[in-house]
Formats: C-alpha cells, sequence, structure tokens
C-alpha cells in the first residue's frame, strides 16, 4: 500500500491501495461471489429426476407425490434385491449389467412411442433431462459403446 503524503511532508496514516491490490480484490470478491452462487444452483443428489409413476405409487409411504431419503433407500433396496441373483446382499459386476440392461429396456418401453426399438431426436427431447447431464459425459455425448 501506498502512503499520501501530506503538504508539510508528514506521512497520512491513511492508506491508499494501489491498483495491482485494488484488482485482486475485486476479482477474489467476484470469484467467491461466483462460487457461491453456483453452488446454490445444484440439486441435491436424487433431486430434480422425475421418478417414475410405478414406482412413486409403490414406495411413497407419506403419499406426497415425491420420494424422501427413505423411500428413495428402499426403492432402491428393493431393486438391487430383484438382480442380486446370489443372494449375497451385493451386485457383482454381472449383476449391475443386468440391472442397466433392464432399466434400459424399460426406458425404451416408457419413451418409445414408435416402437422401433430405439430412441429419435423427438423421443428422446420428451424425456425428462437428467440435472447433471448424462453419466459420465457433458451434454449430448453418448456413453462408450452406444
Amino acid at each position: 500500500m501506498i502512503m499520501r503524503d501530506r503538504e508539510d511532508g508528514l506521512r497520512n496514516s491513511i492508506p491508499i491501495p494501489n491498483m495491482k491490490m485494488t484488482k485482486l480484490m475485486i476479482l477474489g470478491t467476484l470469484l467467491g461471489a461466483t462460487a457461491f452462487a453456483g453452488a446454490q444452483d445444484k440439486p441435491k443428489r436424487g433431486e430434480g429426476r422425475p421418478v417414475p409413476p410405478e414406482v412413486l405409487e409403490k414406495f411413497d409411504a407419506d403419499k406426497d407425490g415425491k420420494l424422501n431419503k427413505e423411500e428413495r433407500d428402499a426403492a432402491r433396496a428393493a431393486r438391487e434385491k430383484e438382480f442380486d441373483k446370489d443372494g449375497d446382499g451385493k451386485l457383482n459386476d454381472e449383476e449391475k449389467k443386468a440391472m442397466r440392461e433392464d432399466g434400459r429396456k424399460k426406458m425404451l418401453a416408457r419413451f418409445d412411442k414408435d416402437g422401433d426399438g430405439k430412441l429419435s431426436d423427438e423421443e428422446k427431447k420428451a424425456m425428462p433431462a437428467r440435472p447433471d447431464g448424462p453419466k459420465g459425459g457433458k451434454k449430448g455425448d453418448k456413453p462408450a459403446g452406444e
């Protein structure tokens, strides 16, 4: 910081910040405000995604039209139990693959209106968007192998 000289030759006790310091303070304030604002926009994990009506009907115990943490956990546990063929309480790679394939089939059955076995651009637009974009990449990217 630079101190201003008074007319009598003595230094003023009020420091005057130099331009570099002022720019750094403004930049820090803007970055902090941007980070804070961005953090508020992110939905909590599991929020924002629509729940299929059949899952909501089966697991929405308090009938409020959405799944709370306990209800989501119960739905997830029931789904995993359906694919846990060896009954060890965990899904191995083969069981996870079977669960993903079943999810794809259900999604296709739900949104493939023309029944051609694949989703057209129009059918994809009708699907609810994930709040964080497609898993594993930027919005619009297809997962590997598709």
